[in-house]
């Protein structure tokens, strides 16, 4: 006899897992249903290991740098299988955090693959034995992979995709990063401070291309400073790989073709998602054309009791969009199971942070100033550097600059970019302004403490109104 409960996640990423505990606060008997690890890819094979993969490169970027701070540092090395081993560490730490939530919780857990057999009705197979469970809804969560280029398929040998990257079998002599997304850029930027030679490889015209056109100028720069070689308007033509190495012909922007030899690759051209053997097919769910769920505002599928979060419908592909997401699903499931004291509000992909922690770090939230003009927006733009900001100067991390992009007519506020040290912990702030519907007025009024990198913000907002104090 099937097991029933109100609600079915499946996956338990961080879309999944926090819809299950959202569920099961709502007094909904809730279970979820996952193939590998709990916590899914983010907090196993993604954002939370590769940020200890950076933060060991950080530690080692300043040991090296010792005596700009009056310090002395000798016969400073990195141990690579040291440094992999912490940020495995941290994912375990994880993955034992979220089973323990399923428990405090009390929200079941089937271990196994999942698949939609019929409505509210949903088989999971593990080591060839099968159960079946039933649910009034279902929600999927079942996230993305890596894309893979016809040509450069991933042997985990000499082609990466950032999983291989995260756990390498060797350091890398001559790297070359396909793609510069943040997946990309993180992991030239690691192994760069670890010591290789890196090379990227972008199709468009510009690094991070979904960044402001200065963010993207800026990072270039500070990239080559760095000893990286960047390519951009590039594509492989040709590659070929062999037991010591990658063999790849580039052709550059000017139609050049470029050859040379690596002794890795890493490919991070975007993702695909996981929607293949669900029943999704079976049951009438719609994609995209990406082959993503569609969904409304508020995670419904076009089928009745079916719900999407995360990186298997729309972007931005993003471990907190799902995040929320999963908690406006779970409100809206209760809602329709009867409870009055829920109110789901809709996603508003505007207002949503991107973060991308190389060295300098990027961030940003709402429209860049080339999308606001096309968007026919009149715009105010102010822009303030960190070397006028003292706590930059103090720390030494005086690269970098924060720009803010306001409606001319109105003062609302449309986007914020930033990059330098610390950037992603501070976007926050303007994504608050920007879900607030603040305008210059009240950014102008707020009081930033001193001293801090913070008030570089302070000083966009007022530059952008000609009232600057520091430049």
């Amino acid at each position: 006899m099937a097991e029933n409960y109100d609600v079915i996640v499946l996956g338990s990423g961080p879309g999944g897992y926090v819809a299950a505990i959202r569920c099961a606060q709502l007094g909904l008997k809730t279970a979820i249903v996952e193939r590998e690890n709990l916590g899914g890819i983010c907090l196993n094979w993604g954002c939370i290991p590769t940020k200890a993969l950076l933060r060991s490169a950080e530690i080692f970027h300043y040991m090296q740098h010792a005596k700009d701070y009056g310090l002395a540092a000798e016969k400073i090395s990195a141990d690579l299988d040291a440094v992999v081993k912490r940020s495995r560490g941290v994912a375990k730490q994880l993955n034992q955090g979220v089973t323990h939530l399923m428990k405090k919780n009390k929200i079941a857990v089937h271990m196994g693959d999942g698949k939609l057999t019929g409505k509210g009705k949903l088989s999971v197979t593990k080591d060839g034995k099968s159960e079946e469970l039933g649910a009034k809804h279902i929600i999927v969560a079942t996230g993305a992979r890596a894309r893979d280029l016809p040509r450069l398929k991933a042997d985990g040998k000499r082609v990466w995709t950032y999983r291989h990257a995260m756990t390498p079998p060797e350091m890398p002599g001559k790297l070359l990063v396909v793609g510069s997304g943040a997946i990309g850029i993180e992991f030239a930027s690691f192994y760069n401070d670890m010591g290789a030679d890196v090379t990227v490889v972008e199709m468009m015209d510009r690094i991070v291309p979904v960044e402001d056109a200065d963010v993207s100028a800026f990072l270039e720069k500070a990239l080559i400073k760095q000893g990286m070689k960047i390519l951009t308007g590039a594509k492989i033509e040709k590659i070929e790989t062999g037991d010591k190495g990658v063999n790849a012909t580039i052709k550059d922007k000017a139609g050049k073709d470029i050859t040379a030899e690596y002794s890795h690759v890493i490919v991070a051209i975007g993702i695909v998602p996981n929607v293949e053997n669900l029943g999704l097919e079976d049951v009438g769910v719609e994609p995209d054309q990406r082959y993503h769920i569609k969904t409304d505002a508020f995670g419904r599928t076009n089928v009745d009791g079916i719900w999407a979060i995360g990186d298997v419908t729309a972007p931005p592909w993003l471990a907190h969009k799902a995040s929320h997401e999963g908690v406006i699903v779970a409100e809206a499931i209760a809602q329709a199971l009867g409870n009055k004291d829920v109110h789901p509000h809709a996603m508003d992909v505007r207002n949503i942070p991107g973060c991308t922690y190389c060295h300098p770090q990027i961030a940003s939230v709402g429209l860049t100033e080339a999308k606001a003009k096309e968007a026919g927006y009149e715009v105010k733009v102010g822009n303030f550097p960190f070397i006028g900001n003292g706590k930059a100067i103090a720390l030494g991390e005086a690269e970098g600059f924060v720009k803010t992009v306001f409606d001319a007519r109105t003062g609302e506020l449309l986007g914020a970019h930033m990059i330098g040290a610390e950037v992603t912990e501070m976007i926050q702030g303007y994504t608050i302004g920007k879900t607030m519907e603040t305008t210059e007025a009240e950014l102008m009024e707020t009081v930033f403490p001193h001293p801090t990198i913070s008030e570089a913000m302070h000083e966009s907002v007022l530059a952008a109104y000609g009232r600057a104090l520091h430049i």
